[in-house]
C-alpha cells in the first residue's frame, strides 16, 4: 500500500515530527504579575481580563466563600445575643409581687411545717409564732395598744368577724408562753388553735 502524500492533509513533514504541546502547556494561563504590571503601564484590555481570569476566579471564590462563612456566623452570635437579651428582659418584666411569696405566706407555711411535725416543741413554737402574727395584723388594721389584749379590746365586731377566734387562740398561747412544759398540748388541741389563727388571717387576706 502506497503511503498518503502528508500534504494532502495539509501538513508538512516538519509540523508532524515537531514535538507536540500537552495539554497543560495549551490550557496553562501566563504569569499574571508581569501582565497586571504591563497592564498597569500600558492600561486594562478585555484580553488582559481574559487573560488573568485562571487566578482571579480562584481567588474570588475562595474571599466569597470566607465572607459567606463570616455572614453565617455573625448571623447565628447576633441571634443568640438577642436570645439572651430577650429572656433578661421577660425576667425583669415579672414584677416582685407577681413572682415572690408574700413573707406572711412563707411564715404561715414554716408555721405549718412545725405543726405537721410529731414534736410537741415544734407545737409551741407554731403558736407563738402564730400570735406574732396576730399582733402584726392588728398594728396593720390600726389598733393601738401595749398588749395583743389591749389592741383586740378596740375591735368591733362589725370590723372582724372574726375577733372571738382570735381571743381563744391568744388564750391558749398565754397558757404556752406562761406556763411552758407544764401545760400540756395534745394534737387535737394543737390543730384546733392552728385553725383559729388561719379563719383569722384569712379573713382579712394576710395569707
Amino acid at each position: 500500500m502506497e503511503p498518503i502524500p502528508q500534504a494532502q492533509y495539509g501538513f508538512t513533514e516538519e509540523q508532524l515530527t515537531a514535538p507536540q504541546e500537552s495539554l497543560l502547556e495549551l490550557t496553562e494561563q501566563p504569569e499574571w504579575i508581569p501582565v497586571i504590571l504591563r497592564e498597569m503601564r500600558y492600561g486594562w484590555t478585555p484580553e488582559t481580563v481574559f487573560e488573568i481570569w485562571g487566578v482571579v476566579f480562584p481567588l474570588s471564590m475562595f474571599l466569597t466563600l470566607l465572607f459567606a462563612a463570616g455572614v453565617v456566623y455573625c448571623t447565628m452570635r447576633i441571634l443568640q445575643i438577642r436570645r439572651a437579651e430577650w429572656a433578661g428582659f421577660r425576667k425583669a418584666a415579672h414584677t416582685v409581687a407577681s413572682e415572690d411569696v408574700p413573707a406572711t405566706h412563707l411564715r404561715w407555711n414554716r408555721i405549718l411545717e412545725h405543726a405537721q411535725s410529731e414534736d410537741e416543741h415544734k407545737w409551741r413554737l407554731a403558736i407563738l409564732e402564730c400570735d406574732i402574727m396576730l399582733n402584726e395584723l392588728l398594728d396593720l388594721q390600726g389598733f393601738k395598744g401595749e398588749t395583743i389584749a389591749e389592741k383586740m379590746k378596740q375591735v368591733s365586731r362589725t370590723r372582724f368577724n372574726s375577733i372571738d377566734d382570735a381571743w381563744e387562740a391568744h388564750k391558749v398561747r398565754n397558757k404556752v408562753a406562761h406556763e411552758g412544759v407544764e401545760y400540756h398540748i395534745s394534737e387535737r388541741d394543737k390543730n384546733h388553735v392552728i385553725n383559729l389563727y388561719q379563719r383569722v388571717f384569712k379573713e382579712f387576706g394576710f395569707i
